[in-house]
């Protein structure tokens, strides 16, 4: 769970080198070391996210919306630092809509606390559901477990609560994994069939890491993302 961060600074989009998971300098197309640093692209924006208390450096860059990661340097102490995101907004309500599909692929460190995933919002940020795809650390999902259920493709432990600002379900899956698709239409369907909520607007569909700690800075990359909505 993150906090909805609502600033409009926005950076500049600049040409910048930047050290991939391979330790070898590459250009990307953007780049940025602004904690609130975003860019648009192809429909999406992509932001640095760095929301927490007590977050230390981090770099974000970008060569599409689906292609993108971070260099981040987050102190090993508790709490969510930051959440680097790419973003597709839906801005329909779920019986509108007959298909929402995700795809990912993403390399990530094996040391840290964090977790690769998805977060969803829902009726002007009414409602907040996470797709947690793997987790590495001391890192665990906000609530108490309701169930453990396979929809959208994949079998997840299930946990419902609230944030004090909004309610949050998050779905964690049972084993890691790197790389698949998610039908989120049925996973927010599955929602609303248990009355957690009702007929909602999807918001933003949004795919990235929820960094708690990577003391000495670590490299998350998305290597491809997409949403697919109609």
């Amino acid at each position: 769970m993150r906090k909805v961060v609502r600033s409009l600074v926005v950076s500049l989009t600049v040409a910048a080198s930047v050290v991939g998971l391979s330790g070898v300098a590459t250009a990307a197309t953007w780049s940025s070391s602004d904690k609130w640093a975003t860019w648009s692209n192809g429909g999406y924006t992509i932001r640095n996210d760095v929301w927490g208390s007590g977050a230390g450096p981090q770099t974000i860059w970008a060569n599409s919306y689906s292609n993108w990661g971070v260099w981040s340097d987050q102190p090993n102490t508790g709490g969510v630092k930051s959440y680097p995101h790419s973003a597709k907004n839906v801005g329909k309500k779920l019986s509108a809509l007959g298909k929402v599909s995700s795809s990912f692929n993403v390399s990530r460190p094996g040391s840290g606390a964090y977790e690769t995933a998805y977060d969803i919002w829902a009726d002007n940020n009414a409602y907040e559901t996470m797709l947690w795809m793997n987790k590495q650390g001391a890192v665990g999902p906000l609530g108490t477990q309701q169930t453990t259920a396979t929809v959208g493709g994949h079998t997840w432990d299930v946990y419902k609560g609230s944030n004090g600002s909004n309610a949050v379900f998050s779905f964690v899956r049972t084993s890691n994994t790197n790389a698949g698709t998610v039908d989120v239409l049925a996973v927010l369907n599955w929602i609303r069939a248990r009355g957690w909520f009702g007929d909602v607007t999807l918001g933003e569909v949004q795919f990235g890491f929820e960094i708690t700690s990577s003391a000495g800075g670590l490299n998350f990359a998305a290597n491809s993302y997409s949403v697919t909505a109609s």
